[in-house]
């Protein structure tokens, strides 16, 4: 006959298991409620309207088309980035590789010209070869001088002193007709479109946006004569 159990024993051994249950529920629950939810990361990180942000590699002078465009790479490795590269890309990646270790430097060279027209670039960083895709850039809410109007290369140059050979971050908005990524442009933590606005080298947009700030700032640079209202 097996020993009794005493109710004692029991009880003991139920209170112990309850200890055991809320700690682990306390557990999961301190570990769930300092993740970070998408709504809060929008409402307390990004501007309303904001769709995606785009963390570029450095901007190459000749991708700055004007005062208010221009092309930037991000790269693929990124996993928002990696997940939308078509297999077709990686095939052609792993075959230029292939004929540049052949020395069939003209295989290879046809491979990068179909990557590039594909949108992606082959870009070196510290030493070695990334995989880019390009995006075309607009600035939201301002406007610049034409390269062939007054003031044009002056525009230009503003942005080029501004982004050159740096990194920028992109809050994008939407998709223009023209297919160019619209959103706002921070640089080392200065905002783009502000410096741009001051300094007078474009105009406040005021048929797409109507932030007061980017006014305020036009009426600065008009008043003071800046740049293309000098």
């Amino acid at each position: 006959m097996p020993e009794a159990v005493s109710i004692e024993g029991v009880f003991l051994a139920f209170l112990g298991a309850v200890v055991v249950v809320q700690g682990v529920f306390a557990f999961y629950n301190h570990l769930t409620s300092s993740l970070p939810t998408a709504s809060d990361h929008h409402q307390s990180s990004l501007p309303e309207g904001v769709q995606f942000v785009l963390n570029t590699l450095p901007v190459h002078y000749k991708c700055i088309g004007d005062g208010d465009g221009f092309s930037a790479y991000v790269d693929t490795a990124i996993p928002s980035e990696s997940v939308n590269v078509p297999q077709k890309v990686h095939a052609m990646v792993t075959e230029r590789t292939q004929a540049r270790t052949a020395r069939d430097y003209e295989t290879a060279d046809a491979c990068l010209r179909s990557l590039i027209e594909a949108g992606y670039k082959m870009i070196p960083i510290s030493g070695k070869e990334i995989l880019a895709k390009k995006y075309r850039i607009r600035m939201r809410g301002v406007d610049a001088p034409e390269l062939e109007m007054a003031n044009g290369e002056e525009s230009k140059n503003a942005v080029v002193e501004l982004i050159c050979g740096k990194r920028v971050t992109i809050h994008v908005y939407e998709q223009d007709q023209f297919g160019r990524y619209v959103g706002g442009i921070y640089c080392n933590n200065v905002f783009i479109q502000e410096q741009m606005l001051k300094s007078g080298h474009v105009w406040h947009f005021k048929n797409y946006d109507k932030r007061p700030e980017f006014a305020q700032w036009e009426r600065e640079a008009r008043a003071a004569r800046r740049g293309i209202f000098a």
